[in-house]
């Protein structure tokens, strides 16, 4: 599997990459998931949630990505309750916030190795606790600074009406 492209999170004031999935703990327990198109090797979940922690509470606020009917997908296609924001209940685990600069790229998942890892202890979507992992220090000024996916693959479209029959 390739490296993959993280969520978003507003933290503390910063947009920050969130190496962690809380949305697949939702579909996990039953919640509405939509059928997502994948369309690179680096989205095998098909989107990209939003989130922001506030008063220690985690929700998501925004997302994006697009359905196997080609419809572009929001927040509303699974919370149309909640188009703008969605309290983050199910969610219980821990969220990942790299920091740093890249000592290690993995061509996996969220493999990727950087200075130090700050660590979001959530229970019921409420932080309980945080802590910061030191990993090592880059060996090179010029190593790559904060998360991002080295390489991917795009999958073309196609649709009917585009050589695919009915």
């Amino acid at each position: 599997m390739t490296a993959q492209i993280a969520e978003r999170l507003h933290y503390q004031g910063e947009d920050v990459a969130m190496c962690t999935n809380p949305l697949s703990d939702y579909f996990a327990m039953g919640g509405f998931n939509p059928r997502f198109e994948s369309n690179c090797t680096a989205l095998w979940r098909g989107y990209v949630g939003s989130w922001e922690i506030v008063d220690d509470r985690l929700y998501l606020v925004g997302l994006t990505g697009t359905l196997e009917d080609g419809a572009e997908a929001s927040l509303a296609t699974i919370f149309p309750e909640f188009p703008e924001r969605a309290f983050a209940h199910w969610y219980s685990g821990t969220i990942r916030i790299p920091q740093g600069k890249q000592l290690e790229y993995v061509h996996m998942g969220y493999g990727s190795t950087f200075e130090r890892d700050l660590f979001l202890d959530v229970e019921r979507g409420v932080v309980v606790t945080t802590r910061v992992r030191q990993n090592g220090v880059a060996d090179f000024e010029s190593a790559p600074e904060g998360y991002e996916v080295g390489a991917m693959t795009v999958f073309p479209r196609t649709g009917k009406g585009e050589g695919e029959s009915a």
